[in-house]
């Protein structure tokens, strides 16, 4: 594990303060990206789940629950666990996702703040309610995951055993969450607890889609006897990389080049069509890639 010391000398303020700009330009779209999935999941929260009296999930739910049980503000449950487990993460996680982990609690909790006092619209299609907030707040939720930063709470925990066992971040999060959600039963009743967990269900599904949708890519194999033409369209026209395995026909023996690459949506259907006017007899296999990682792709950071 690495240590993130800063430099406090005149030097170090001075090298501080000329990487300033360069990294405020990096992060730029990280920053635009983490409000717009944050408003959404608190919107989810105080528009979904508090006025419905309905559990919630993490540390919001135990936040949540403390408002039913004892009056005390959303805003400061959700600021100080997330002290406790951010100091926990500081030793754990790299610092970019701890820095911006705080920036989000704060941003949650001053949103928060700010939406405790908006009468929301009622309605008493409960279950409708469950499945729509817990939907909104995930994918917002998701969308904050993956720009790599986190809503705070338990998501950091989630978070660092996706790190540490590749786990997906939505079922695991369903997991610890149906536990908060049964305790919280007590207090809001088996009925409430049970949208509850139709809520926790739904937002888990939200925040694995959001966090795979955009990275989603097809694996495509093509089996020809004239592999350079593809390959050529492959790397002129869609810009991509491709690699060229040496196959042969199970049943006739005969020498079968096979293409394999990794496209977008848009390009596979590119590259079909290329195929249909130019090689319409070679053997063509489209897959989904849920995570790609490497250049041109994915980091692996």
């Amino acid at each position: 594990m690495h240590n993130h010391r800063i430099n406090f000398s005149r030097r170090g303020f001075k090298k501080i303060l000329k990487m300033l700009p360069i990294v405020v330009r990096a992060e730029f779209p990280t920053l635009v990206t983490v409000c717009i999935g944050l408003t959404i999941y608190v919107f989810g929260v105080m528009a979904f789940t508090v006025p419905f009296r309905l559990p919630d999930s993490g540390v919001t739910g135990i936040a949540v629950l403390l408002r039913y049980s004892m009056g005390v503000s959303l805003s400061l449950t959700v600021a100080s666990a997330n002290v406790i487990l951010l100091l926990w993460a500081g030793r754990e996680l790299s610092l970019r996702f701890v820095l911006w982990t705080i920036f989000s609690v704060i941003f949650i909790t001053a949103l928060m703040h700010l939406m405790e006092g908006i009468p929301f619209p009622r309605t008493d299609q409960r279950l409708l309610i469950a499945l729509i907030g817990g939907a909104i707040k995930g994918y917002g939720g998701g969308i904050v995951i993956r720009s790599g930063a986190s809503g705070g709470g338990l998501d950091i925990v989630t978070l660092y055993l996706r790190k540490k066992f590749g786990v997906e971040v939505g079922k695991y999060s369903f997991y610890i969450n149906t536990v908060i959600i049964g305790a919280s039963t007590f207090v809001v009743g088996i009925e409430n607890a049970m949208l509850g967990l139709i809520g926790a269900y739904s937002s888990s599904v939200a925040t694995d889609s959001a966090i795979t949708e955009f990275d989603r890519r097809r694996l495509i194999l093509v089996v020809t006897k004239a592999p350079a033409p593809i390959v050529e369209y492959i790397s002129t026209e869609l810009t991509r990389g491709s690699t060229v395995i040496d196959a042969h026909g199970g049943y006739s023996g005969d020498f079968r080049p096979m293409v394999m690459c990794v496209l977008t949506k848009r390009q596979a259907v590119d590259l079909k069509r290329f195929l249909s006017e130019n090689q319409p007899s070679a053997f063509m296999i489209v897959s989904d890639a849920a995570e790609v990682m490497g250049r041109g792709f994915k980091s692996w950071r």
